[in-house]
């Protein structure tokens, strides 16, 4: 990967995409039991001008289709006739588990996202995993990776990524991310692989799995514009900053705060994602109501994940809490004052009534 540009290039896997090139690739990454071949969907669009290559993708696991639809987007919007650089859309990472609806690969509940760069003699998630790698995400300069909560939960809008490495603070900043959760992350994870060796890419992570959420959707389409501007990929784009930006590192504590009986919940927490050490966050009561468990928070924290579905067992996880101090309050509320948090809620894609919905209750809320 060159780190000079100096020249419009083709894009090349095992076959090219010429400078000035839209192309929609299906690309065999595996094959079924009948030995029909599983097939990844990619845009390559590949500009006229010389630039940097910015690797989107998404569904890496299955279920998580917010992304899906940013990239949905993206490979329509761009025109390689404007374009500096190329952009490549790994519309859905995960073909599998996307077409059986879960989030690991079917039948072993392989993590696709634990299993890079692969490897060419291992298992169906190692050797997808370094097809990916070497054909599309090896020779790009920098990427997101959109991810949302699995089922029956919902994650809110913020970025995952290592801060320690600069390239990945550029990255974050040209992004115009908020609030990121600063890490390494796993072994095998996508992103650590990738900023490991020389290919920054950042999580972004965005609402709830197995729909559409259009304003979280436009919320990442900002993320690719802002990338795309701060770059200088794309002279027309239109970069939407927030001047506050808050990380919070590995040194905060975080915790799943977990059932520990069973019924159903009701949400008291409210109404930003923030807590106070002892403040009821939930309670959970049987079907009589004649037994309530009142959940209290053990720390002041910032609510990075939160159940959606209101039936819970024991050890079912109820929110993601992460510890902030009264400076990361400040920051959290501000946040998501300013992208309206209401965006994370019942936004989910309904056509027309949907946004005529929306748009009324952003408003009645706003008022208030």
């Amino acid at each position: 990967m060159s780190s000079e540009h100096d020249a419009p290039r083709p894009f090349r896997y095992d076959a090219e995409v010429d400078p000035g090139e839209t192309k929609h690739i299906q690309y065999e990454v595996g094959e079924t039991y009948l030995g029909r071949p599983v097939e990844l969907p990619v845009t390559v669009i590949n500009g006229e001008y010389a630039g940097p290559r910015l690797c989107l993708s998404a569904a890496i696991h299955g279920d998580e289709v917010n992304g899906v639809k940013v990239l949905h987007e993206v490979a329509d919007r761009y025109d390689p006739a404007d374009l500096h650089g190329t952009i490549v859309c790994l519309h859905v990472v995960n073909v599998p588990g996307y077409i059986a609806q879960q989030r690991y690969l079917p039948i072993y509940d392989q993590d696709l996202n634990r299993s890079f760069p692969g490897t060419e003699g291992g298992s169906t998630a190692s050797r997808m995993a370094r097809i990916i790698w070497d054909r599309f995400v090896s020779k790009c300069d920098f990427g997101l990776d959109f991810h949302t909560s699995t089922r029956n939960r919902m994650t809110v809008f913020h970025g995952r990524a290592d801060m320690d490495d600069e390239g990945i603070q550029r990255l974050v900043d040209a992004a115009g991310l908020s609030l990121v959760l600063s890490g390494e992350g796993s072994s095998g994870m996508l992103r650590r692989v990738a900023t490991e060796n020389g290919t920054p890419i950042v999580t972004v992570e965005m609402g709830e799995a197995n729909r559409f959420q259009p304003m979280l959707v436009d919320l990442g389409l900002q993320a690719v514009e802002n990338v795309l501007a701060g770059y200088e990929m794309y002279p027309d784009a239109t970069p939407e900053r927030s001047e506050m930006q808050k990380v919070l590192t590995s040194e905060h504590q975080k915790t799943w705060i977990r059932a520990d009986h069973g019924g159903l919940v009701d949400m008291k927490w409210g109404p930003m994602p923030i807590v106070d050490e002892g403040e009821t966050i939930c309670v959970i009561s049987g079907h009589f109501k004649q037994e309530q468990h009142v959940v209290e928070a053990p720390f002041d924290g910032f609510l990075a994940g939160i159940l959606a579905n209101p039936r819970v067992l024991p050890g079912h996880p109820l929110v993601h809490l992460v510890e902030i101090d009264d400076e990361d309050r400040e920051h959290v509320r501000r946040f998501y004052e300013d992208i309206g948090f209401a965006r994370h809620g019942i936004f989910h894609w309904m056509g027309k009534m949907g946004e005529r919905m929306t748009e009324s209750l952003l408003e009645e809320r706003h008022e208030e």
